[in-house]
């Protein structure tokens, strides 16, 4: 018994998969993990699923060593890793061409966030290598210390807290290398701005900002390094240990700068957490009006004073917007004052909507700078971070959204691990004894159910006239759940007369999957209703800062709208809804993260905390689905496609396959068919005649292969060279051959470009597609690089001014020549093109005449001779010229339209070139006269004559001869 029990253990230490434990019950599945753990062996499989258990310490099983091992082994030769589990999902996206998610799930200190990490430094470490991948996974990777220095927090059971929820698509190209992303957040935990719990810090950038900035960054953000001055940090727990903030503040800085924040979005990130400190440290006043009514003031005016100053805030108004409330009624405006309460409570509320803005456009901003463009083909991997599941001695509407999410990821786990699976093989009439599993869709339900969830009793509380409060709503649940079998409460337990200390009378309490947790009403109603004062929203925008000013938008008088904008419940429903079908569309991989004790302790390992884990995250079941299921499950087309070769029956040409039911395949299912129907001559006739073909056909293959190694042509990129195939039968292979060479080359002389130099072939490229054979003079314009600036665009800041701030860098800036109607004659103007519009301005004034936006192009048209003649075709709904379309000439004809057309396809995605006949083109005009004109060719044809014929009663016919 000793000796069996020492096997045991020694299997347990070295073993891969709960899937091989014997005996398999509760006890020696949480035996094996903590007999694993003490061994530092914190991975372990369910099949593909990876368990991991947090060891609180650095192990020495991560960096570029390990992640080349895991890179060229398979999933089950190397010990189980987060490692094995990327490049499993990883590879399946690069060969199979399947989009992948990995789901990251377990409570709060489990060391989610840790493994999200692992996960993209794995992958960019294996996709592809090149300047530009490079400077993309760099950004990618860079995004991470970004959102955790403002999204992350040190809480009672985590020092690096995420409170917020993460979902990042990582879009690939063919080949796998990286081509951009997008990042989802959802819910940041903003109360945390204004009031932490004991021991818990408030989120790391106000930390890091006051202990890394230098003496120079305080004085002009006008903050003191103490973090005991201000009252939105708790001064109990200003450091954490074994986190260095000063050094993470630097490292924040340099990873914006990578991401492609400039320096000026920098400062002014940094000057709006500032000034959520300051604000937190506005104090107010009582103060009476004449009547005796309560009011409220300002203790000290310098806060304020400074909070304007930086802000260019009128500090009087600010004050008024806190201490006062306008409301609206009809026409009417009545301003009421605010008592010292409702003034904290609307100082609190805008600190906590500017931090969450702000965070909000941060994440914007990463994605400005690392999405992909709409026109190119990807592949894409999801990786899941999310809050996990979180059971507080006071738990408010913040864990009630977070348990709800945690109920849907759950959800998500049981349907395709534990519920489809054992589907599947019933439909296909497979033997199976069903593994019985808890499915928590009824609680899902009971949260979640459009008309009769608590989501919806919370949103028809806050949007019902009369009085509602937090007491309203919970009598509201009561009256509707008082039986349901996940739900109780005061009331419900009296009715069945129990007696529980624990339940408050201003408490409900719900049976989730992973345990019973007791929610606080008080602040639901306010934080589903989620509204900031419109006096505050004015105010701020009013302000001269630009990035504060731009996260008020509803502050502005002209967008101002009564309309009552979405709960925060129903925001958060509604965002939990299309996660959960972007999971669905992906092939799932999980990693199920536990927490081995709650004191953040190395080497310690609670069995009783884990067995609770264990038991809500369904891992028993999990491992009993899997060890009597098959072991490889795939649908038939991709089966056929990658097998296919395998069978005289399906190779080269298809036969018929069998249905097995559903289009899935089974190994043993298509082990007996590719035994018998797949080799039906074998079965039939065992003679040499079927044989010796065979053998002979791969002699014969393999002398090919080797003869086109000795023989493969150059690695330039324009020779076109290739040998022959020997044989008719190995055509179709020596041209995919050919075909896959030229790739290769391909896509090496594209990595040894630069960005620049990839831009500039682009537009060549784009050009030969648009004039190519259409053009007379296009062939003089192809080794003639595009310049873009024709006029010293840079020597002349008037011009500069015309395009605006938001309209990025001129695309083009030229001199033309504007064909007047009424004359036919022509006079010299400046045009700049921008992305978004075609400006026009007189040579000598600087000042734009005619701007035309790009979405009002309705398309262009040119001649086929050497001439630089053009006109633009305008919408009939244009506002931009009254007159009709335009008419110009440009020496730089085939570059400005190109350009032109790159600009309006990215601004409206429609717009088409028309080049006509020979020797004329029509163009639209709403009014005009007949004209001769003698024009100046020149790319040396000598004159042109543009005869303008009146055509209709608002058009012209435009002839070049």
């Amino acid at each position: 018994m000793a000796r069996k029990r020492d096997l045991l253990e020694t299997g347990i230490v070295e073993g891969l998969d709960l899937i091989l434990l014997e005996p398999l019950d509760e006890e020696s599945l949480i035996k094996n993990l903590q007999l694993r753990y003490e061994n530092k062996e914190i991975y372990t499989y369910i099949g593909n699923v990876v368990i991991s258990v947090n060891p609180y310490q650095q192990l020495p099983i991560y960096g570029p060593e390990f992640i080349a091992k895991y890179r060229d082994y398979t999933f089950y030769e190397l010990k189980p890793h987060i490692y094995a589990l990327a490049n499993v999902a990883y590879q399946s996206l690069k060969d199979r061409d399947r989009d992948q998610c990995i789901l990251i799930t377990g409570e709060s200190g489990a060391g989610k966030t840790e493994a999200s990490k692992l996960v993209m430094s794995y992958v960019a470490a294996v996709c592809g290598k090149g300047e530009q991948v490079n400077s993309v996974k760099e950004q990618l990777l860079q995004s991470n210390p970004v959102l955790e220095a403002f999204g992350n927090a040190k809480t009672i059971r985590n020092n690096n807290s995420s409170r917020f929820g993460k979902y990042m698509d990582i879009e690939f190209d063919f080949k796998g290398s990286p081509l951009g992303g997008v990042i989802t957040n959802y819910l940041l935990e903003k109360s945390r701005v204004v009031k932490q719990l004991k021991g818990e810090r408030n989120f790391h950038i106000f930390y890091q900002l006051l202990a890394g900035a230098d003496a120079q960054l305080l004085k002009a953000l006008k903050l003191e390094e103490d973090t005991s001055v201000y009252g939105y940090l708790n001064g109990e727990v200003s450091k954490v240990n074994g986190m260095d903030d000063a050094s993470n503040f630097r490292a924040v800085q340099h990873a914006m700068s990578v991401i492609g924040f400039s320096e000026e979005e920098i400062r002014q990130v940094l000057e709006v957490t500032a000034l959520v400190l300051k604000l937190g440290n506005v104090k107010l006043t009582d103060e009476f009006q004449a009547n005796g009514i309560p009011a409220s003031g300002i203790c000290d005016g310098k806060g304020i004073q400074e909070i304007g100053e930086m802000m260019g805030l009128n500090s009087t108004e600010l004050e008024r917007a806190l201490c006062s409330r306008t409301m609206e009624t009809g026409k009417e405006k009545v301003v009421t004052v605010l008592n010292v309460t409702q003034a904290q409570y609307a100082r609190d509320a805008l600190a906590k909507n500017i931090y969450s803005r702000l965070f909000d456009w941060i994440v914007k901003r990463i994605n400005e700078s690392i999405k992909v463009g709409t026109g190119e083909k990807k592949k894409v991997m999801g990786v899941l971070d999310i809050y996990g599941f979180e059971i507080l001695e006071d738990n408010s509407f913040e864990q009630f959204v977070i348990n709800y999410c945690n109920e849907r990821l759950q959800q998500v786990f049981i349907e395709l691990t534990l519920k489809e699976e054992q589907e599947e093989y019933k439909r296909e009439g497979i033997p199976w004894t069903k593994v019985e599993y808890f499915d928590n869709g009824i609680i899902c339900n009971l949260i979640e159910h459009s008309q009769r969830g608590i989501l919806a009793m919370l949103d028809e509380e806050c949007l019902r006239p009369g009085v509602v409060s937090d007491s309203t709503f919970l009598a509201k649940l009561n009256q509707l759940f008082s039986k349901h079998s996940h739900y109780e409460s005061k009331v419900s337990q009296n009715a069945q007369r129990q007696y529980d200390r624990t339940m408050g009378l201003s408490c409900f309490r719900i049976n989730h999957y992973a345990g019973k947790v007791t929610y606080n009403v008080t602040g639901f109603i306010d934080k589903n209703n989620d509204l900031l004062f419109r006096d505050l929203s004015q105010t701020m925008w009013k302000a001269q800062h630009p990035l504060l000013k731009s996260l008020f938008p509803e502050g502005n008088p002209k967008e101002a709208s009564l309309k009552r904008p979405p709960t925060a419940g129903t925001q958060f429903k509604n965002s939990v809804a299309v996660l959960m079908k972007n999971l669905y569309s992906k092939n799932p991989n999980y990693i199920r993260c536990i927490k081995p004790n709650d004191q953040q302790q190395q080497g310690r390992f609670t069995s009783e905390m884990v067995t609770v884990q264990a038991r809500y995250l369904g891992l028993l079941e999990n491992v009993r689905v899997r060890r009597a299921g098959y072991a490889f499950r795939q649908g038939y087309k991709p089966f056929l496609e990658r097998y296919r070769l395998l069978s005289r029956s399906t190779w080269p040409l298809d036969h018929e396959v069998p249905s097995f039911g559903t289009p899935v395949c089974h190994t043993k299912a298509w082990a007996v068919w590719l035994g018998t129907s797949g080799r039906p001559q074998a079965c039939l006739d065992r003679s040499s005649q079927v044989s010796i073909p065979n053998a002979l056909l791969s002699t014969q293959a393999q002398k090919f292969l080797l003869n086109l190694k000795k023989n493969l042509p150059s690695t330039k990129v324009l020779d076109n060279t290739w040998p022959a195939a020997p044989y008719r039968c190995f055509n179709t292979a020596n041209q995919e051959l050919q075909r896959l060479f030229y790739q290769w080359k391909c896509k090496k002389f594209r990595d040894q470009l630069s960005p620049k130099q990839v831009q500039t072939l682009r537009e060549k490229l784009c050009a030969s597609e648009l004039f190519k054979g259409k053009k007379a003079s296009y062939p003089q314009s192809v080794p003639i690089p595009f310049r873009g600036d024709y006029i010293g665009l840079q020597g002349n800041p008037k011009l500069q001014r015309l395009k605006g701030r938001e309209e990025g860098p001129v695309l083009v800036a030229d001199t033309v020549k504007k064909v007047n109607r009424g004359n036919g004659k022509t006079s010299a103007r400046i045009l700049l093109l921008t992305k978004g519009h075609v400006i026009l301005t007189d040579a000598k004034k600087s000042q734009a005449q005619i701007v035309i936006g790009l979405e009002d192009v309705a398309g262009v048209s040119v001649t086929s001779l050497q001439d630089g003649l053009f006109s633009l075709h305008l919408s009939e709904m244009s506002s931009a010229v009254s007159k009709g379309d335009i008419l110009l000439v440009s020496d730089h004809v085939v570059e400005l339209l190109t350009k032109m057309y790159q600009a309006v396809l990215d601004a409206t995605q429609s717009l088409g070139f028309s080049v006509s006949s020979p020797s004329r083109f029509s163009v639209r005009f709403k009014e005009g006269s007949v004209a001769v004109k003698v024009i100046q060719g020149p790319e040396g044809g000598g004159n042109r004559k543009l005869i303008c014929k009146k055509k209709g009663s608002n058009a012209m016919e435009v002839t070049v001869r």
